[in-house]
């Protein structure tokens, strides 16, 4: 919203430290964003964490990269912070490779972590299960200890018993010029399990246009070179007026499947 701002355009943003949380920066935002001068990266946490867990910022080596290349690692979930104690783990509680591949929940210890819920004491024991801080979150890991988060687990997709995650389908759609916001969520299907649904806010400029073929073409660039999973080309298009938030401002996807279903 700053940067699209008019006052913004002959504004100097240099200098400006920047910490998104709260929700996946884009990374055409990211890059937007550097070329302004602002020095930009994601933070990562959640209210039972008091909040901050990792950040992705640069070493010295990394300000030499492109924008672009900076962007990638940018947009990353970042690495641990001092005093945390933080793991990538499957389903049996066993870690995972620091590949950049093998996905699995982010479990935390910390000093500054709440250790339950008032008056529900069986969430409070689903939260620190093994003896860790389970945030529900999936991620990877890359050797450098980069995370990147590809979704929450409530929101991955299942199509056809390949798992699509909304997260890396939405920051794809995000990238069609003609495209201002997206939010992707699953739908029951017969034949496939689930099919995503991209719900698309198109950007407000004269002779703008895009149709839902133009956005299926899209996904299918990037599912053919391997971006993500052969299975997003399932993707059905839906084009709205506005995207549901919550009081904060993130995607209110728990409406948007009530509205959707």
């Amino acid at each position: 919203m700053l940067l699209k701002h008019p006052h913004a355009e002959g504004m100097d943003l240099s200098g400006w430290k920047l910490i998104i949380g709260g929700a996946a920066m884009s990374r055409n935002l990211c890059i937007e964003a550097l070329k302004r001068g602002i020095d930009v990266f994601t933070g990562y946490g959640m209210s039972e964490t008091c909040p901050i867990l990792s950040l992705s910022q640069l070493t010295p080596a990394m300000l030499d990269l492109s924008i672009e290349e900076q962007a990638t690692i940018r947009c990353k979930t970042g690495t641990a912070l001092p005093l945390v104690d933080l793991r990538v783990v499957d389903g049996e509680f066993r870690e995972q490779p620091r590949d950049g591949a093998s996905a699995g929940e982010i479990v935390v210890r910390a000093p500054w972590l709440t250790q339950g819920y008032l008056k529900d004491n069986k969430a409070s024991e689903r939260l620190w299960e093994g003896g860790y801080l389970h945030t529900g979150d999936l991620a990877v890991r890359d050797e450098l200890g980069y995370l990147r988060i590809t979704d929450r687990s409530k929101d991955i997709i299942k199509v056809s018993g390949e798992w699509v995650s909304s997260l890396e389908l939405e920051d794809i759609i995000a990238r069609h010029p003609a495209v201002a916001e997206v939010a992707v969520i699953g739908q029951p299907d017969e034949k496939w399990g689930e099919r995503p649904l991209a719900l698309v806010v198109v950007k407000p400029l004269e002779n703008m246009k895009v149709t839902e073929k133009e956005i299926a073409h899209h996904v299918r660039e990037y599912a053919d070179k391997g971006h993500v999973s052969k299975q997003a080309v399932l993707v059905k298009v839906r084009f709205v007026a506005a995207i549901d938030k919550t009081s904060v401002g993130k995607i209110n996807k728990v409406s948007l499947r009530e509205k959707n279903l």
